[in-house]
């Protein structure tokens, strides 16, 4: 079974591909920059026994994302089945100092680039009367978080558009859900000063930062085929930062 996943050669995404490949789906990895690390984690993947390519797209573009699924299916000779939406930029700063193309690029890349991927995957699942799309998020689109609006924004209109389309396409065999990690080790949260680390881990009732892989795992349930009763949900993977 073919999987995408956006924004694929480091961080999350790459645990999540790797993951996937380690129970038997084959993954189509997609980067905007980095192509040396799309190519190693490609011939990474293919060591699991499964199928692997790469594809450049800038996500946040709607002609790049039609090229981009086109390119898939002529490549795998298979539409996406598996939409792991999990691009994602930051550009933090307080609101009265926050630039508009500061605003625009975050909401451009994480929420647009959601909706453009999504809108060219559906069609197939809903013919295929089988789909699994999984839309990563952040609890900072729950709590929200000082100098992150634009962020915030994007990743509550993340849970929202999950709902939504969970909605409209449960009938068609299409689960829709998304994850919400809270703070992962990752490139993004190493250059944190070490008292605004300690200041996060005070937070989390678990005591610890989570892992690439914590998040990889649960994206994987979500993929289940099996998994076909649970959708519109938004899963923390945070340490119990956002328990009620």
């Amino acid at each position: 079974m073919l999987a995408l996943v956006t924004g694929s050669s480091r961080g999350i995404g790459k645990a999540i591909a790797l993951e996937l490949a380690k129970n038997n789906f084959d993954v189509a990895i997609n980067f905007n920059r980095n192509s040396e690390s799309a190519e190693k984690l490609c011939d990474e993947i293919k060591n699991f026994g499964v199928k692997s390519d790469f594809f450049q797209a800038d996500v946040s573009d709607p002609e790049q994302v039609k090229n981009l699924f086109k390119a898939i299916k002529e490549k795998f000779g298979e539409p996406v089945k598996i939409l792991v939406n999990n691009a994602g930029v930051t550009r933090d700063n307080l609101l009265l100092r926050m630039k508009n193309e500061e605003w625009n690029a975050v909401i451009n890349t994480n929420l647009n680039s959601t909706f453009y991927c999504t809108h060219e995957a559906i069609r197939d699942m809903a013919r295929a009367k089988f789909g699994r799309i999984i839309n990563i998020a952040s609890i900072v689109g729950l709590i929200g978080n000082p100098g992150q609006a634009n962020y915030a924004a994007s990743k509550a209109g993340i849970i929202g558009f999950t709902k939504s389309i969970a909605r409209e396409y449960a009938a068609h065999g299409i689960t829709v859900n998304a994850i919400a990690p809270g703070f992962i080790d990752t490139d993004m949260t190493e250059i944190l000063k070490p008292e605004v680390k300690d200041s996060i881990l005070k937070s989390i009732p678990i005591g610890k930062m989570g892992t690439p892989e914590d998040v990889a795992k649960a994206v994987l349930f979500f993929a289940s085929e099996e998994n076909s009763y649970i959708t519109g949900q938004v899963l923390a993977v945070d340490g119990g930062m956002t328990m009620c």
